[in-house]
């Protein structure tokens, strides 16, 4: 399935009306994600887009692919750096500024383009398109909700599979069977540099209480220092927390949810920390709506952890992230940040994931993960699946 010509034509509008606002004369679309999200295709190519006119995606491979799926009109072979330097030369006026992916462009191929077009400014545009992102469309909603209905499958799936003695990696391979055989892409795509994830963390016990190099509140041992996060060896034990945090992707759009399960019962204090991250969920579902700043939510999910005594324990315990949510789409990271100071106001039809989270070193990790839609008097619950502790 292509993505709609009107979809396109919305987005790429949308980067225009800003561009011109700002006396940016057009933008020069390189990283993959963001290249999708223009043009439809995945393709090995540059999107030019001018501030005012049809866009033109210059292929480089493969062409017969991209000509098949994206819905633009101008799509054309790259024969060299030339061809593209005549293009823009022939759109735009010499000490025009170009906008490029700054916080994703490698700095070599920046020193490129310095050389190809010395007689204009570059100038970064990464914050202005992530912010054209930030606001999902019905048709992305609509995508995200059927990649739900993955993440809803793969937690009832691992009410079925998980079982005592097994290891945190053979878990995870269940599930992500399962997962791929529901159209989950496999790749969980993030923007940040040096951050890459494998589905989600799949962890039990203390071992999901091991930190990592990953920005999240959990980490995992992973299976080797070259990978240091996720499933690892440890085995699933009786009155222990599982944590599943899984990404489900299809069609290139993603949710992330977590749950939290155990075979027997867990210790009273992690019963009451996972009621705790039930409640401030719910209190930020309530009160997030247009205009209230992404910020404020943080602050108030901080405050509610502090006041019943845990926080040392909450998104982190020493290493701590400092966040409780981040947006996302095309991406695992995208705008808004749920993070102190943020002063983003949320918009009508934001997307993002809230993930109050506890974690107790010896123990385990507790907490929960839902992906929300801005709606107009509150958050929007996408995913699906219950939320009550799942005791096996």
């Amino acid at each position: 399935m292509t993505t709609p010509l009107e979809e396109l034509q919305r987005r790429i509008n949308k980067l225009q009306d800003v561009l011109q606002e700002e006396n940016i004369g057009g933008a020069l679309v390189v990283q993959r994600a963001d290249l999708f999200y223009f043009s439809g295709t995945g393709q090995n190519a540059h999107l030019f887009i001018p501030a005012k006119g049809d866009p033109t995606l210059i292929v480089k491979k493969s062409l017969t692919r991209a000509q098949q799926e994206s819905e633009l009109e101008n799509i054309i072979p790259s024969y060299g750096w030339d061809d593209m330097i005549s293009l823009i030369r022939q759109s735009l006026p010499t000490s025009t500024a170009i906008g490029l992916e700054l916080d994703v462009l490698p700095a070599n191929l920046y020193l490129r383009y310095q050389k190809l077009f010395e007689d204009y400014r570059l100038v970064d545009i990464s914050q202005i398109i992530r912010q054209v992102r930030a606001i999902k469309s019905d048709y992305e909603i609509r995508q995200m909700r059927e990649a739900a209905k993955i993440s809803t499958s793969v937690f009832n799936y691992a009410r079925k599979v998980i079982k005592e003695g097994l290891s945190e990696v053979q878990l995870a391979g269940h599930l992500e069977f399962h997962a791929r055989t529901l159209g989950h892409q496999g790749a969980v795509r993030v923007r940040s540099f040096n951050q890459e994830l494998y589905y989600g963390h799949v962890l039990s016990g203390e071992s999901s209480a091991t930190v990592s190099f990953f920005d999240s509140p959990t980490g995992g041992s992973g299976l080797n220092p070259s990978f240091p996060q996720g499933a690892g060896t440890a085995v699933i034990r009786q009155n222990e927390p599982i944590l599943i945090d899984f990404v489900s992707v299809l069609k290139g759009y993603m949710v992330d949810q977590t749950r939290i399960f155990c075979l027997g019962e867990l210790p009273f204090h992690l019963q009451e920390a996972y009621r705790q991250s039930l409640h401030i969920i719910d209190t930020l579902a309530e009160i997030g709506k247009p205009g209230v700043m992404a910020g404020s939510l943080f602050e108030k999910a901080r405050a509610m952890a502090d006041e019943v005594g845990l926080a040392n324990h909450f998104m982190g315990y020493v290493e701590k992230v400092n966040f409780v949510g981040h947006g996302l789409g095309l991406e695992l990271d995208e705008l808004p940040i749920i993070a102190p100071g943020n002063d983003m106001p949320l918009e009508e039809g934001m997307v993002f994931a809230l993930e109050p989270k506890f974690i107790f070193p010896g123990e385990g990790t507790v907490g929960i993960e839902d992906t929300f839609m801005v709606g107009c008097n509150r958050l929007e619950k996408l995913t699906a699946f219950t939320d009550k502790l799942q005791v096996l």
